[in-house]
């Protein structure tokens, strides 16, 4: 199944939004310079673009909180493009040949391992950036956190974590929810191959990731842009280009797709000066390791006959200054292999870990965690499958049971590794590589063989109880 995000990702993203952004400036520009009659000469080095202006008029003051309403329309509006987007180029989401209940059922019972069929892109940057673009639909609506912006202040990482609990609630609906989701509309888990796990743990995970590294884009490089470039054209380029996931949002929620929270003035945006806190007030991390650990991680592991490239989350909770119980959960899917061939494996360890008490940027630990693998694999016969398509045009399409055949093992499976990694202040930390020997006893499927090497993980890492 191809996303609407997965379709933006593939390549019309940012010419999308940057095209939006472009005309809409036009059409502002024609407007300002029809109705300005002040001297805006004082104004030419701060000028950027017409300020964002919402459909609803703008409020002078905002209480503090969660505006509910809001956020639900604005999910809703999202919700309804994504399934518009599913029934208008799906045509099994149009026909499933199901009943609704039955099919819902059905849909929620075959969810097993992790691959879904979907190609890389699809999972791996389409839905992550669909945990961004609801993760800041969360973020225009938290009037408490509405104006943060990415740096030391724990009121940034607070309202990070709280959008990306929201992008997993949002994710969980898409997927799995009784209404406007996958398994109702469509029933789409209830066919081979689109039962796995890996948008569930992708999307909110990857997708944290995925606005953290947007929020640094428009700290550093838009802000930089802003500062040494006039043409207010390319400014609003570079506010789309570098951040497609909250232009989208923006758009989403009846805003500008350049719009920032920090904008102010009538007609003109002006640029603030960075004021960062001085370096005395951020201390030193503490000896240790933090409460609360998660991180989204990326892996790959030779396997026999190809490649398993995916990824998961890690979460690590701290039971003194210098051990952690890990929780890891991840997933693959196999490449290289035989046409007509798909495969998948899930991992899912816990364990200790021992990190040194340093004091330094970077930060090594080392772990052994156990658990279980699970194996994946289906076959799919070509003559059959050509025989009930064509079927399929006259009569109701055929499961897909009748032309495919499906292997799964389970079993038993450890890993014992090293990492590195790198903490830019005590919220955020980059894992520049987690290098583990992985041993899976799950017996071997044809083609396909269980963990038995070398893996190698990098990811973001988020600390929680430390600031």
């Amino acid at each position: 199944m191809v996303t609407l995000m997965a379709v933006l990702a593939a390549g019309c993203c940012v010419p999308l939004v940057a095209l939006l952004a472009f005309s809409g400036a036009v059409w502002a520009q024609g407007v300002a310079n029809s109705l300005s009659f002040r001297d805006t000469s004082s104004l030419a080095s701060s000028e950027i673009l017409p300020a964002p202006k919402t459909i609803a008029s703008p409020k002078d003051f905002e209480p503090q909180g969660v505006k509910w309403k809001s956020l639900f329309n604005q999910s809703f509006r999202f919700l309804l493009l994504e399934n518009a987007f599913r029934y208008a180029t799906e045509p099994a989401t149009r026909n499933p040949d199901m009943p609704y209940f039955r099919g819902y059922i059905d849909s929620l019972a075959a969810l097993h391992g992790w691959s879904d069929g979907d190609p890389f892109y699809v999972n791996y940057v389409g839905h992550p950036m669909q945990g961004a673009v609801s993760g800041y639909l969360w973020t225009l609506n938290d009037t408490r956190y509405k104006r943060v912006e990415f740096g030391r202040d724990p009121e940034y990482w607070k309202s990070r974590l709280r959008a990306g609990a929201f992008a997993w609630a949002y994710s969980e609906m898409t997927e799995i929810g009784p209404l406007m989701s996958e398994a109702a509309i469509g029933n789409i888990q209830a066919f081979y191959p689109q039962q796995g796990f890996v948008d569930h743990v992708v999307t909110p995970s990857i997708g944290l990731g995925w606005m953290i590294a947007e929020d640094v884009m428009d700290r550093y490089l838009v802000r930089f842009v802003e500062r040494k470039v006039q043409n207010r054209y390319v400014r609003i380029l570079v506010r789309g280009g570098a951040n497609p996931s909250r232009s989208l949002a923006n758009v989403i929620s009846g805003q500008w797709p350049w719009a920032r929270a920090r904008d102010q003035g009538g007609d003109t945006i002006a640029v603030r000066p960075d004021t960062p806190s001085p370096r005395a007030q951020d201390p030193e991390r503490q000896p240790g390791v933090a409460p609360f650990e998660f991180a989204a991680n990326a892996y790959v592991f030779a396997a026999r006959g190809g490649t398993c490239a995916g990824g998961g989350a890690t979460a690590a909770f701290r039971i003194n200054a210098e051990w952690q119980i890990v929780l890891d959960v991840n997933g693959c899917k196999m490449t290289g292999i035989e046409k007509n061939v798909t495969g998948d494996s899930l991992t899912y360890m816990v364990g200790p870990r021992w990190t040194p008490p340093v004091s330094g940027r970077l930060v090594p630990y080392t772990q052994v965690l156990f658990g279980g693998n699970k194996l994946t694999q289906e076959f799919t016969f070509p003559h059959k499958e050509a025989d009930f398509e064509e079927l399929a045009k006259s009569t109701p399409s055929a499961p897909s049971s009748q032309y495919t055949q499906q292997f799964e093992r389970d079993g038993f499976a450890m890993a014992a590794g090293v990492g590195l990694d790198l903490h830019f202040n005590r919220a955020l930390a980059f894992r520049l590589i987690g290098l583990e020997y992985t041993r899976s006893w799950t017996n071997n499927l044809s083609d396909f063989a269980s963990p038995h090497g070398f893996q190698i993980k990098t990811g973001v890492v988020l600390h929680m109880g430390t600031w």
